[in-house]
């Protein structure tokens, strides 16, 4: 006998049986949804990759992507989904374009000249007619000579004077035998001079030539001077001028305004610690606007603890990439004076690169390349206003008129791309970073010698990172505190617009006459006066 089924039952089956389908249907595509996302991520991390090692460091676009930035902000906002955006309200002046001149620069009228005249026979001076010729121009043209370095022994002679008579018996309050004194080096005993020292130090950190490299160098010209002597010419030289590497260090905490950044280091026989450990470089860059200073300083790590020592007695705006010990340092930070105040200002150039990074792993999408528009209109619009020269105060008052809004509207539109793109790719990370930061980003709006990023820290620590390729460590924390100094000495010169080897020259000719450490503030860069080389 047959069972007989429910009608009401059946159904109630099938509905079931739909609804798990259905459910199961839900999952298999939000699965399926993970798993592409999964795998746009890991090509993009893959093409990330490979444009970090054979693509151009420089965050630039292709010039034939150039007028896309505009089309792209017109297709996104005529789009359904996307916010509409007054375009006159867009208007940013940019001042005409000026051609560069095709051909070969000229010489710089600083080079030292020679002329050479080549003239023709004065036989071919006279006309067949019988007439004098006359000179009625000239035709000019310049080459450029190079001479090898000039190295030449500088041999001092100090004659001996004595009296044969009483031998000295009749001037008893002098010595007997009377010498001139040892002129004042800041080596004594050494074959050291200014000119050879300020060589070998700028030929390694602004030329990325090590100690090793610089000796074979000098072999070729027939002088033995060996890396351990330069190495250790470099830790006298530290010693001596000590006490300007405290100077320079509380002269970068007068100025309202302070930049850092720090970049890795690997140094040999580090206490308790492996060769292989990774040490830190940490710089500050800051000071009054007209004496700006470069501080290079060395330690074992990347803690918040070490970036205190920076900000203790420091008052006003602090401007640093997004690594999160800056922040951590500023809320744990104990000041020595109560009403000492930082605020924290981020940077644009770091959010700008994220957008880069996107745009090269999704050609497709226009919005990495919209997010690069806005950030082009905002330097645009800080660039005009810095070619007016204007008042702090009214500089301020301007700023805030014209880029405040221009970072609305990008906050705007970060915001609703915030909910388009998954969070896990790469314009949904540069999405999140930027507004992350956002606090950050608009702080520097209230600092007049503040720009929208931090590349003036990034630059001063940029010779550091190319050295870096070439020496490979430190080979001692000695070794590493010494290489900050003459960093310190070096990028501070280049930031007062001094030639780094003319102000060693000159700091190592005047040091050793300095009775007293006091003295040598006036040899420090914005306070030193450059003499010209004597040999």
């Amino acid at each position: 006998m047959e069972k007989t089924v429910d009608k009401d039952e059946y159904i109630a089956q099938l509905e079931s049986k739909c609804s798990q389908l259905e459910t199961k249907t839900t999952q298999l595509k939000t699965r399926n949804t993970l798993l592409e996302n999964k795998l746009q991520m890991t090509v993009e991390q893959l093409k990330i990759a490979l444009l970090r090692r054979f693509g151009r460091s420089a965050d630039q676009i292709d010039p034939s992507q150039q007028e896309l930035f505009d089309e792209a902000e017109l297709e996104e906002n005529n789009s359904e989904d996307s916010e509409q955006i007054d375009e006159k309200d867009e208007t940013v002046h940019v001042e005409s374009h000026n051609r560069k001149k095709i051909g070969r620069k000229p010489l710089s009228k600083n080079l030292p000249r020679k002329t050479t005249i080549i003239d023709i026979p004065e036989e071919e001076k006279h006309c067949a007619c019988g007439a004098e010729m006359v000179k009625i121009g000239e035709e000019k043209s310049e080459r450029l000579h190079i001479v090898p370095p000039q190295i030449f022994v500088e041999e001092i002679i100090r004659p001996k004077y004595a009296c044969k008579v009483c031998e000295g018996s009749g001037d008893e309050d002098k010595p007997a035998v009377r010498i001139a004194p040892t002129p004042a080096t800041i080596i004594p005993g050494s074959i050291t001079t200014p000119g050879l020292l300020s060589f070998i130090f700028t030929n390694k950190y602004c030329m990325y030539l090590p100690y090793y490299r610089q000796e074979n160098g000098f072999k070729s010209i027939g002088v033995t001077i060996s890396r351990q002597n330069m190495s250790n010419w470099q830790q006298k030289v530290y010693q001596k001028l000590l006490p300007m590497e405290e100077m320079m260090k509380n002269h970068l905490k007068t100025g309202h305004a302070m930049q850092m950044d720090e970049t890795t280091v690997q140094v040999m026989g580090e206490e308790n610690r492996p060769d292989t450990a990774k040490s830190y470089m940490w710089l500050g860059r800051g000071g009054p606007p007209d004496k700006p200073v470069v501080v290079y300083e060395y330690h074992p790590g990347r803690k918040a603890a070490y970036i205190t020592d920076f900000l203790d007695g420091f008052s006003g705006f602090l401007q640093t990439d997004g690594y999160q010990g800056y922040e951590s340092a500023l809320a744990k930070h104990r000041f020595t004076h109560p009403e000492d105040k930082i605020i924290h200002a981020g940077c644009l150039a770091h959010v700008r690169r994220n957008f880069f990074e996107a745009s090269k792993t999704q050609k497709k999408s226009k919005s990495p390349l919209q997010a690069l528009s806005f950030i082009k209109k905002i330097y645009q619009a800080e660039d005009n206003l810095r070619k007016q020269n204007l008042a702090d105060e009214t500089f301020l008052e301007k700023r805030k008129e014209t880029v405040l809004p221009l970072f609305e509207k990008f906050k705007t539109w970060l915001d609703k791309k915030l909910t388009q793109i998954p969070p896990s790719l790469t314009m949904g990370k540069a999405v999140k970073y930027a507004l992350n930061q956002w606090p950050f980003l608009i702080a520097y709006l209230d600092c007049a010698s503040l720009t929208p990023d931090n590349n003036k820290a990034e630059q001063s620590i940029k010779p550091f990172v190319m050295g870096r390729k070439n020496w490979m460590f430190s080979g001692s924390p000695a070794g590493a505190k010494s290489s900050c100094f003459l960093y310190t000495l070096i990028e501070t010169a280049k930031a007062n617009n001094i030639e780094p080897v003319d102000y060693l020259r000159c700091l190592f000719e005047q040091a050793p006459l300095c009775n007293e450490e006091s003295e040598l503030e006036q040899l420090l860069p914005w306070n030193i006066t450059i003499s010209k080389f004597k040999k």
